[in-house]
């Protein structure tokens, strides 16, 4: 059984650093793409960006430079760093992995505000 579980997210101060954490079972993280997407109260959810099995990472246009994705795979997890933060990110953060479905964790919540 696939299960994502996201971690890392608080409250920071624009301008701030938060790094999120997505740790996953049932699969390893180092041979599927792992995705991570967020969703803003009001807003359809949106891709942020992933991780291939071959590391390859690839990020949506608003990222910016600002976030990057990584992964552990003795710790079968997989981040997202976040820099820079500003309040439009404000959002529920959610990693995703696509296997014969898409599997989702239950979010982590991150407030950007001073």
């Amino acid at each position: 059984q696939v299960q994502l579980e996201e971690s890392g997210g608080g409250l920071v101060q624009p301008g701030g650093s938060l790094r999120l954490s997505c740790a996953a079972s049932g699969i390893s993280v180092s041979i599927y793409a792992m995705r991570w997407y967020r969703q803003a109260p009001g807003n359809q959810r949106e891709w942020i960006g992933f991780i291939s099995s071959d590391g390859t990472t690839n990020y949506a246009a608003f990222v910016k430079g600002r976030f990057t994705i990584s992964r552990d795979n003795a710790k079968n997890t997989v981040y997202l760093q976040m820099n820079s933060l500003k309040p439009e990110d404000t959002a529920i953060y959610y990693c995703n992995v696509n296997i014969r479905g898409a599997y989702w964790g239950q979010g982590t919540q991150v407030t950007v505000s001073s």
